[in-house]
């Protein structure tokens, strides 16, 4: 978790715009990890990546800076063809964004 990446949000668009856009993004980053779940059990590894990719750039956007990386983890799984990394990969990046997700829930509490 980067804060300093919050803060500077917080800072551009003001308490009321900042809050709302953290709101939006973490409802999507929750609503994208279980979206990839399911493109993986389909096997639909071409959305899956879409949603990945995309996940990963909200993750930037408001400063998680693992869940980042670990997206971009999976893309690459998704493009070699690594079925068992892939595996290995996703269940890492659903801990993380779970574990990111209850992080900036937390943040919220501290006054910006």
């Amino acid at each position: 978790m980067n804060p300093e990446r919050l803060e500077g949000l917080y800072q551009r668009l003001g308490a009321q715009e900042g809050e709302d856009v953290l709101c939006r993004a973490m409802e999507e980053l929750a609503y994208r990890l279980g979206q990839a779940d399911r493109f993986y059990e389909t096997s639909d590894f071409a959305e899956m990546r879409k949603c990945t990719h995309t996940l990963g750039a909200i993750a930037d956007q408001i400063g998680m800076s693992a869940l980042t990386r670990i997206s971009a983890d999976v893309v690459q799984c998704i493009d070699d063809g690594d079925a068992v990394a892939l595996a290995a990969t996703l269940a890492r990046m659903a801990r993380v964004g779970e574990r990111s997700l209850y992080a900036v829930w937390d943040l919220q509490d501290i006054p910006v």
